[in-house]
């Protein structure tokens, strides 16, 4: 099952989502959406609703993971499944990570969500570089094994922006622009099913 976007915000309630998480969450999901809409021109099979509302959930597991220092998506991807919304699940495991990324692949949601992920700074979008960069500072805290997973994770962002881009008729740069307009259509909840 896939959630409504009105039900997406009663389960980061739900889940004492915070509201700086929460924030972060929506300018993620205006971003994959941006980015799925102009995916399924040449792949139908990209869902745009599935992949809003991995984008809106995908930090699910974010408060729990607080206090116990657990993986907050792999609770997330719990939260997801423990709530019957299976097909969010796997996007929401994914979204720090991908596991078995191949560069000649079918697009997938979960690589949408990943790379929105990463483009959004607390509830700004940036570049891939700048956001690896406050990664590396607010997480890497000079311990080189991580920086280097870190740098490792950012490279292979690289190649999935490369891949995602390249049949789109928009850059990387211009999410910043088309942002304004995506605000007010989120907000409306247009073009997803079942948001109402």
């Amino acid at each position: 099952m896939i959630p409504s976007i009105r039900e997406s915000y009663r389960f980061m309630d739900k889940y004492h989502m915070l509201a700086h998480i929460k924030a972060h969450s929506v300018v993620v999901a205006r971003v994959a959406r941006m980015i799925a809409r102009g995916l399924q021109e040449v792949n139908p099979d990209i869902s745009v609703s599935k992949t809003t509302v991995g984008a809106l959930l995908h930090d699910i597991g974010k408060t729990p993971s607080l206090n116990s220092g657990r993986d907050h998506a792999k609770i997330g991807e719990q939260i997801c499944i423990e709530n019957g919304f299976d097909e969010i699940a796997p996007i929401v495991a994914e979204h720090v990570m991908l596991k078995n990324y191949r560069l000649n692949g079918d697009d997938s949601e979960k690589e949408v969500v990943f790379y929105a992920d990463k483009r959004v700074n607390h509830d700004r979008i940036v570049t891939l570089k700048e956001r690896e960069d406050y990664i590396l500072k607010r997480y890497g805290r000079d311990q080189e094994e991580l920086c280097r997973k870190i740098k490792l994770n950012f490279r292979l962002c690289g190649q999935v922006e490369e891949k995602l881009f390249s049949k789109l008729k928009f850059s990387p740069e211009s999410l910043m622009k088309m942002d304004g307009a995506e605000t007010e259509r989120f907000e409306r909840g247009l073009d997803i099913p079942g948001a109402h």
